[in-house]
């Protein structure tokens, strides 16, 4: 196995209290947790003001032999780049239920705890989602001038500006990850943001090729070119199963039903080459965890993560020292 540590994304164990959720992590094998900064398996708030709870945090995890690299923010910064939409009512906190300006308002008063939090656990990547305001915009009918998707990205520069600015003084990444939903969603539009980004380095990718091979990139290949801004990575699976009746817009119909042209599956259960992946992170030098974030609808939740531990450890092979031909070189 590499030396890169193989980690729990927790966003869809946020169910458990943390106690529970670093046992079952350790439990299934797992080195660390990615943690989720939501549910009942963190308080955000708290951990922002009470030292008694980040010692709580830290001797939990290390009761359970467990490190933390990397805290997720997902939902929340969603709520920081979109349009008013009933939906973020999901993720902010019920008291702001149909208030979009003051969801928004929580949501940037929330990202730049984040940093705060992750200089107190020693952790120096936050995982998230922008939000994107040009998102249903998608298919550009009715037609959708230029003018407005660059006033859609210039939009997050100057939301998550002030934000990016709080992650600099505590020396803590921001990792975004590259998903349907977001201003980067695939290759083009996640080179756009870098560009807009290019002179804060703060910005960087949060790579999940199950997001990518669906839409006919090669998750491999998006990773070469973006590797110098990858900061962490989630390793996650993909089917695509297209049969002549499902497309690859979803048809409405829910993750995990068979009817769908692609679903998310445990790993080593669908169709992403994570041998090549993990050549491209060789290659690149990443040193970083390769979080598990386990999404399969079709299979028990423990079971599928214990094996997906398994399947990473397995796969995450080091970068050879030698040239294989060095021994008969004379």
């Amino acid at each position: 196995m590499g030396d890169r540590i193989v980690t729990l994304c927790t966003s869809q164990w946020a169910d458990l209290e943390f106690e529970e959720l670093c046992k079952t992590a350790s439990s299934m094998g797992y080195d660390g947790i990615e943690i989720s900064t939501w549910g009942n398996s963190f308080d955000l708030d708290k951990a922002a003001t009470d030292d008694n709870y980040i010692q709580f945090i830290k001797d939990t995890l290390a009761k359970y032999n467990l490190q933390c690299q990397a805290l997720s923010m997902h939902i929340i910064g969603q709520c920081v780049g979109d349009l008013p939409d009933p939906r973020l009512n999901n993720f902010a906190p019920a008291r702001l239920a149909n208030k979009p300006d003051e969801i928004r308002a929580w949501a940037i008063e929330s990202m730049k705890k984040g940093p705060v939090i992750a200089s107190k656990l020693g952790v120096k990547i936050i995982t998230c989602f922008t939000g994107s305001p040009i998102w249903r915009y998608l298919y550009s009918f009715p037609q959708t001038p230029e003018s407005m998707i660059e006033e859609g990205f210039n939009e997050i520069v100057r939301l998550w500006t002030p934000i990016l600015d709080e992650f600099k003084k505590y020396d803590v990444k921001f990792a975004l990850e590259v998903h349907p939903g977001e201003i980067a969603f695939d290759y083009y539009s996640t080179a756009k943001i870098l560009e807009k980004f290019k002179d804060n380095d703060t910005f960087g990718i949060n790579f999940d090729p199950s997001h990518l091979l669906w839409q006919g990139i090669q998750p491999h290949l998006f990773l070469r070119d973006f590797i110098k801004r990858v900061y962490h990575v989630h390793m996650k699976d993909v089917a695509v199963t297209l049969d002549g009746r499902s497309g690859l817009l979803g048809s409405h119909i829910d993750f995990g039903d068979s009817r769908r042209g692609w679903n998310f599956r445990s790993l080593g259960h669908g169709n992403v080459n994570f041998e090549e992946i993990i050549r491209v992170l060789n290659e690149g030098g990443y040193e970083g965890p390769l979080s598990v974030e386990w999404e399969d609808s079709g299979m028990d939740r423990i079971a599928g993560a214990t094996e997906a531990a398994a399947f990473v450890k397995k796969i995450n092979f080091k970068k050879s020292d030698i040239k294989f031909d060095e021994a008969i070189a004379n």
